[in-house]
């Protein structure tokens, strides 16, 4: 099943393969300020289906993970990140992370949220 997403003003549009089975919430700095909800994929199963150009990054302090949002309207989209599972930054295993909140006629509540305690993480 294909999911769409976009921005806001739809200048930034995606695409993703499959439902995902949870969403997260993660309390750290950036992304409680930015109040996504998080569904992570292997990059194979993400699509930007709107001109690179589009996209702006933001990352802070490093380039180890991208934050993508819309150039236009600022909606924050997708983060490009490796996987951060074991706790460690695992480079052999990319991630991109989409904010499921852009998916468009997709009912987000019938989705698992998990609260990831990033606040107390780093």
């Amino acid at each position: 099943m294909v999911i769409k997403g976009s921005c806001h003003c739809k200048a930034t549009m995606f695409e993703v393969t499959e439902v995902p089975e949870t969403v997260t919430f993660c309390t750290c700095t950036f992304c409680s300020k930015r109040g996504a909800l998080w569904a992570y994929y292997v990059p194979a199963k993400f699509k930007l289906t709107s001109p690179p150009e589009n996209v702006s990054i933001y990352a802070r302090d490093s380039s180890v993970v991208k934050h993508g949002f819309c150039a236009s309207c600022g909606c924050g989209t997708f983060t490009e990140t490796p996987d951060w599972s074991t706790g460690e930054a695992d480079f052999d295993n990319p991630k991109v992370s989409v904010n499921a909140r852009l998916f468009d006629d997709f009912d987000l509540d019938r989705i698992e949220v998990v609260v990831l305690d990033g606040k107390n993480l780093w």
